[in-house]
């Protein structure tokens, strides 16, 4: 069994995962929306002690398969310095107690594995991560081989939603207070612009979409909150419909994924889905509880690390804010 740890941002967990059948044996999470949601958004320091207190207790509760570990798994790239420093010492502490060795994972590469939990992979696959920190498609033909094709130039798709919901005073995360709110609101009322629609560029942008919500929010009043959400939610997901409609018409999708905490949105999965339509794709989906940050993930990934050899000696085992794939 491997002994998974993730702590990326504002979400303490640990997962134990059954090597030889990819099963979930334990998953536990707790996060810390509250804590957060009075300040608009992720305070790093707030985040990282928060993880000093919830990861021991979580950790407790895990004593009994020490025994049975083969390895202990950690997210330690990207995400914020002082929150994946809590997790990648956890880990280094197991691996020398219980003499164990280490595997340092990527978290974007574990987002596309949260695909996986409690099954084989299915790859070649296209894949587009929505994240509160990314946004971005990635051609997967393997566990070793995966590439970035397309990225976000300012905000992510995710980072926007919260950022809207702040101007309205809505609290974090802003991905489902929009998502709900929208329900009830006028897609067409507020033709916001298309990012990049008369620009060739294949990579996605939200810096100027989310200032003409501010404006609007700003000339209008509570009344017009629906109509604003329905509206910016519209084009936030037609912007990378559009973008992912070129991008298929030089390499049409066989089998598609959409990963990362804003997968959940059921506006852009339906759009999806449409977009797919024509081609005859498969779309794979994570369960929602597995959209965002969590460990399980992060072991299921370890498990086909683990069967490559991929470990991390703990000299080499660093945290990395900045890391991409």
């Amino acid at each position: 069994m491997i002994l998974s740890i993730e702590s990326s941002c504002d979400d303490s967990s640990i997962a134990i995962t059954e090597i030889a059948t990819k099963k979930l044996v334990y998953h536990k999470k707790i996060s810390q929306e509250l804590e957060h949601s009075v300040y608009g958004g992720v305070v790093p320091e707030l985040a990282s002690r928060l993880h000093a207190e919830a990861l021991p207790k979580i950790l407790e509760e895990c004593k009994g398969w020490f025994g049975q570990l083969k390895a202990v798994a950690v997210t330690n790239a990207p995400g914020l310095s002082v929150t994946l420093v809590e997790g990648v010492t956890m880990a280094k502490a197991l691996s020398l107690t219980l003499k164990i060795p280490l595997i340092g994972v990527n978290h974007l590469k574990g987002h596309i594995y949260s695909l996986f939990i409690g099954k084989e992979t299915q790859f070649p696959l296209t894949v587009l991560l929505v994240s509160g920190g990314h946004t971005q498609v990635i051609e997967v033909e393997n566990l070793a081989r995966m590439e970035t094709v397309m990225r976000t130039m300012d905000d992510s798709f995710g980072e926007s939603f919260d950022k809207v919901a702040k101007m309205m005073g809505l609290g974090y995360p802003g991905g489902p207070v929009i998502e709900k709110l929208a329900l009830g609101g006028d897609r067409e009322r507020y033709p916001f612009p298309i990012p990049l629609q008369k620009r060739g560029e294949m990579a996605f942008s939200y810096s100027g979409l989310k200032n003409a919500v501010r404006l609007a929010v700003e000339e209008g009043s509570e009344a017009d909150y629906p109509d604003i959400a329905a509206s910016f939610e519209h084009i936030a997901t037609e912007h990378l419909f559009r973008k992912l409609r070129k991008y298929f018409k030089t390499r049409p999708p066989k089998r598609f994924a959409i990963v990362g905490g804003a997968s959940a949105n059921r506006y852009l999965r339906g759009r999806i889905e449409e977009l797919l339509s024509p081609y005859g794709a498969e779309l794979l989906l994570a369960e929602l509880q597995y959209c965002s940050d969590n460990a399980a993930m992060i072991g299921r990934i370890a498990v086909d690390l683990y069967e490559a050899g991929a470990f991390t000696s703990i000299a080499e085992l660093h945290s990395a804010p900045k890391s991409d794939f």
